[in-house]
């Protein structure tokens, strides 16, 4: 905490903005602060003033009261109602010096005046003072909102972590238990059961060993996501031959039940990403689609150029979404997980891999969706790599 303090300190120059519509004044006032190496820029009416406050904020405005068409009390209420120069002091500079002058100056919003002719000595010790005071207050609010940052990156990366480690606990446990209870079943009860009664079982032991596998990659892949490991390796590619690969692992899934999986992508079809976080992401959403689409359902790949990207799309004709859950499913905080139409199970996991690989290659994700039509979800990753944003 101290070297962002020091850094800050290091990089704050205060600097005051004289507002007067006589140029002697300003040349007086200029002189002055220049004198204690003091920064400082000026402005001749109120119009300018307020004109280069909202380019380059001051640490102090030295506010002229009598000048023409907007005068200094004006000024001042005009950058007190503004949420962005509200914080900024004024000290007014007046030959007035009438109670009534001097409690409509503070009225207003001013922090100090200072009566002309000016005694320079009790200026520069009434700017000091103040600036200090504004300087202090500006790294202050800095470090606030460093803090405030390290705070939300602090509780996400405990969300992280109890995300990570509930996976490991019980989502991770799950295939294990039915791995161990059915293949102990069988070694057990071997002699009296019938072939197709252990067929039975085995099939449970592999649809739970494909589940733990696959979990198990991803939550390989989203470990090195969060601790910075993955390699990122953009390029162009072929997001024909990269679906077709990935079409092949999938298939068996599809045919055991009974769905139909395919794909539209043009052979020509291409993108500019980490070809394999792109394969990753697309997986997990087919692997989603078939595991809540019901026997006879479809599940489709397709793509679409538009003007710099080229949009994935993975749509099925399957359960569909509430409207109540679709904020919750790329949100790590959410526990959001509903079993499949053959009870598969899942964690959520593969939509958050699948959102941090698609935005990691500059894309953003999106779903539609309803209960009981089905859902689309697609992402759009640059087309070439002059799109790609850094």
């Amino acid at each position: 905490m101290n070297e962002i303090r020091a850094s800050q300190e290091e990089d704050v120059q205060p600097i005051v903005l004289i507002v007067d519509d006589i140029s002697e004044n300003l040349q007086v006032l200029g002189t002055i602060l220049d004198e204690q190496d003091i920064e400082f820029s000026y402005a001749t009416n109120g119009k300018e003033a307020l004109e280069s406050v909202s380019f380059n904020k001051p640490d102090l405005i030295l506010l002229d009261v009598n000048m023409p068409e907007m005068n200094g009390y004006e000024v001042c209420e005009i950058l007190k109602s503004d949420e962005e120069t509200k914080e900024i002091p004024v000290i007014f500079l007046t030959a007035k010096t009438e109670p009534e002058d001097i409690i409509k100056g503070l009225t207003v919003g001013g922090i100090d005046y200072i009566s002309k002719p000016f005694n320079a000595k009790e200026l520069i010790t009434r700017v000091k003072s103040h600036l200090e005071f504004s300087v202090s207050k500006r790294i202050i609010s800095a470090q606030n909102k460093q803090l405030t940052l390290l705070n939300k990156e602090l509780k996400e990366a405990i969300v992280t972590k109890d995300k990570f480690f509930s996976i490991i606990a019980h989502d991770l446990k799950d295939p294990f238990h039915t791995l161990m209870g059915f293949s102990d079943l069988i070694l057990r009860t071997f002699d009296q059961r019938k072939p197709e009664d252990i067929k039975r079982l085995v099939k449970h032991i592999n649809q739970s060993s494909m589940h733990g596998f696959d979990l198990l990659n991803n939550l390989l892949e989203w470990s090195r996501t969060q601790t910075g490991s993955i390699k990122y390796n953009p390029k162009t590619f072929n997001l024909y031959s990269t679906v077709n690969d990935m079409l092949l692992l999938l298939t068996k899934t599809a045919e055991k039940k009974d769905l139909h999986l395919t794909s539209a992508i043009p052979e020509d079809c291409e993108g500019f990403a980490d070809e394999k976080m792109i394969q990753t992401g697309i997986r997990n959403l087919v692997s989603n689609a078939l595991k809540f689409t019901e026997s006879g359902g479809t599940v489709r790949i397709e793509s679409r150029i538009l003007e710099n990207e080229t949009e994935i799309i993975v749509s099925d004709t399957g359960l569909g979404i509430p409207a109540e859950h679709l904020g919750k499913l790329f949100s790590i905080s959410e526990n959001f997980s509903t079993p499949g139409t053959d009870q598969e199970r899942g964690t959520g996991l593969g939509l958050l891999l699948c959102k941090e690989f698609v935005e990691k290659n500059g894309g953003r994700i999106q779903v539609k969706s309803e209960a009981g039509k089905g859902s689309e979800f697609s992402f759009l990753i640059p087309s070439s790599k002059k799109e790609m944003v850094h």
